[in-house]
């Protein structure tokens, strides 16, 4: 049996997967073969194609978005369990979630289901899980044991809302809503503050304690505003709660209060008042102090590490540690550069663990109170995004990704500091895919400072080739982390026979306080020459890239710091701009939190204070300066960086005869998380760098045919 299939393919690029599968019969007496022969049109010189007998291939968007991944790990109270939570996207976007439970004394999987208990959960003192169900006669608490699998209910008749159960087991915390009605002519709001744009602005919670022996509810706040509840007691006689209130008459525009009860006797003592740079707190093991979490102009500055003339970023968040009895507050993390995310104090060794930001990644550490010194733990992942410590044993559990890498769990043993692996469900897929080298690179810059970046290669890569060159960056307040999966996938650039260059300019978090503040009243100031010096340093320093075909890539900040670039340099060669700011003014207007974030990037300044700022630092004034052919892309429903930030720099550079090209996602906010236009999006990205970088713009005319 013999004969020939003619086919014709026009595929994207580094997209196009042919499988060719041959059945054969058993009782053929001449081994079967098969030829396959490929040939590019006649017109064209750029077609690359490779054949293989492996299921190895690089990595495309489709790699990012498909898959199963772990998301989280929770240890149970004695540390012999692993509550793990998974996402599965199908192609198509289709997507599904699982809860597993690790036993770590069987070293085996006990509970495998869908994600279908609602508020599923860990006692805080017995090995069971718990969750809620309900039905018309109102809300069931159950209790789950992880191996018999046996429920019990342990209440009934619950409120229908979201809930924290007491250490002692004997009751649980909650939150019921208030909305404020204020009557308006219909089809008329009158706003009664900026945030009142955003909704449940109006919406108010007050905390009720809800007993499991009697069945009652004690409603334990009231007033005008919101009470949140920070932590209670493991005796359960304290109880903290914080409440916000709104003051525009100066930054941050808010200020939050916080309140220690007596569950007993129902006394109020007052820890803090009014105080705009601390947000929130939890007590110790014994009750006796208090770990706060807060900016470093908290409590009048204590925790200020920076040069005199000086602003603290806001967002570069720091540790303080109260004692309740005399009140004394001491700045823990003054002089420890990282940045505090999330804070527990352990009961079972009174260490404080401190999940933080440390350059591009994302680390944990544990404090000692008494010897007041910090410990980095040996952990496998590069970017912690969750960590939890047992109530009762001298065990955790964490969850991370690396570079190179999707998220995966572990078990760690708080006394040896040994991980062992209990979840790594991507693993299967990743070991198909074909990644290239990530290298860390480092530039000393001409302020001084080391300015820390990293690179990632094309597989195969060539060393006597030369590549283009993307560079991403966010540019602003955080760093852009060594995580396989982002909105801006680096890997999967790379693998489009790019090298791809990120790097941490100043205004970074996570690098201390004095480099942190340089963001303040910055909005492209030094930042933007850090980045073009790195870029020119870089392609110097590289023989394999080619230094006339760099495109440069950045979204929200990072699309304001592209515009602002491009203002300054023609060293790139196409750029690309999401939700970017092109005048900080409307921004600062307009945005859902446009002027609450400028009270951290722009502290103190205003468009009538400080029009400087608002006018020469914004892109749109300096429109003419552009001469780099530029896409502009943004959500039509983008709150955050509303779409007009776009709509005039796309209206400007037309008037001005420019490169720009402008392409509006319907019905996305911020960020594009609907399957099919994030697929398409990516893809006009990949698009408009291959046309402009690789000289085909095949790719660019197929999804947007010249009128």
């Amino acid at each position: 049996l013999s004969g020939s299939v003619d086919a014709t393919l026009n595929g994207l690029v580094n997209n196009s997967r042919i499988v060719i599968k041959m059945l054969t019969s058993s009782d053929y007496s001449v081994e079967p073969a098969v030829k396959i022969e490929l040939k590019p049109d006649e017109n064209d010189s750029l077609t690359q194609y490779v054949f293989t007998d492996t299921d190895i291939r690089r990595i495309t968007i489709n790699d990012i978005l498909d898959g199963k991944r772990v998301t989280s790990s929770e240890i149970s109270p004695q540390g012999r369990f692993v509550l793990l939570r998974f996402t599965e996207t199908l192609p198509g976007g289709e997507r599904k979630r699982y809860v597993e439970v690790y036993d770590s004394k069987q070293q085996r999987i006990v509970i495998s289901e869908p994600d279908s208990r609602m508020q599923l959960g860990w006692m805080p003192k017995s090995e069971l899980l718990y969750y809620v169900a309900d039905s018309e006669n109102g809300r069931t608490l159950y209790t789950l044991d992880p191996l018999k699998t046996e429920t019990k209910v342990l209440a009934e008749n619950l409120p229908k809302e979201r809930f924290f159960i007491a250490p002692d087991e004997k009751s649980m915390f909650y939150s019921v809503k208030e909305t404020q009605i204020i009557s308006n002519p219909a089809g008329l709001k009158r706003l009664l503050s900026p945030e009142d744009r955003q909704p449940g602005y109006r919406d108010k919670y007050y905390i009720y304690r809800y007993f499991f022996d009697t069945g009652l509810s004690q409603r334990l706040t009231y007033g005008k505003q919101t009470a949140t509840l920070n932590d209670v007691t493991a005796d359960v006689k304290q109880l903290l709660f914080s409440v916000s209130k709104e003051d525009l008459s100066e930054r941050p525009f808010s200020k939050t209060s916080m309140y220690m009860i007596d569950l007993e006797t129902m006394h109020i003592d007052t820890l803090w008042q009014n105080e705009p740079f601390a947000y929130s707190a939890r007590f110790s093991p014994d009750g006796k102090q208090i770990v706060i979490h807060g900016a470093p102009e908290a409590f009048n500055g204590i925790g200020l590490n920076i040069k005199e003339e000086q602003t603290a970023n806001s967002y570069d968040t720091q540790s303080f540690i109260m004692d309740l009895t005399t009140k004394k507050i001491e700045p823990v993390t003054k002089y420890f550069n990282p940045t505090i995310d999330s804070q527990a104090w352990s009961r079972s060794d009174n260490f404080v663990y401190y999940r933080v930001q440390e350059g591009d990644c994302e680390n944990v550490y544990r404090y000692s109170p008494t010897s007041r010194k910090f410990e980095k733990l040996p952990l496998k992942e590069e970017v912690i995004r969750s960590f939890d410590i047992a109530a009762d044993a001298g065990r955790a559990t964490y969850t991370g990704m690396s570079a190179s890498n999707s998220t995966r769990s572990y078990l760690l043993d708080l006394k040896t500091l040994k991980s062992t692996l209990i979840a790594d469900p991507y693993g299967e897929r990743l070991a198909k895919l074909e990644l290239g080298e990530v290298k860390q690179w480092n530039f000393k810059s001409a302020f001084g400072d080391t300015i820390e970046g990293r690179y990632y290669l094309p597989p195969r890569f060539d060393p006597n080739k030369k590549y283009p060159l993307i560079v991403y960056y966010y540019g602003g307040t955080s760093p852009t982390q060594r995580v396989f999966e982002s909105t801006y996938p680096l890997h999967v650039y790379a693998a489009q026979d790019y090298v791809v260059y990120t790097l941490q300019p100043s205004g970074t978090t996570g690098y201390g306080q004095e480099f942190s503040a340089r963001h303040v009243n910055a909005w492209g100031k030094q930042t933007a020459d850090e980045i073009i010096e790195g870029v020119k340093k870089f392609v110097d320093t590289h023989p394999f890239v080619d230094g006339t075909k760099i495109g440069n890539i950045g979204a929200s900040y990072g699309g304001f710091m592209t515009q602002y670039l491009l203002t300054k340099t023609d060293l790139f060669t196409a750029a690309v701009s999401h939700a970017g700011i092109s005048n900080i003014t409307s921004y600062w207007g307009q945005g859902y939190w446009g002027y609450t974030y400028s009270s951290g990037a722009s502290a103190g300044s205003y468009p009538w204070n400080n029009p400087q700022l608002y006018v020469e630092q914004s892109p749109l004034f300096r429109a003419d300066k552009i001469n780099t052919p530029l896409l502009l892309l943004h959500g039509t429903a983008d709150t955050n960086v509303p779409i007009g930030e776009s709509i005039q720099m796309f209206t400007a550079l037309k008037l001005l005869g420019k490169t720009v090209e402008f392409v509006q996602v319907e019905g996305e906010n911020h960020a594009i998380y609907d399957y099919d236009k994030r697929i398409a999006w990516n893809n006009t990205i990949y698009a408009w760098f291959a046309k402009w970088l690789k000289n085909d713009s095949r790719w660019w005319e197929s999804m947007y045919a010249a009128e």
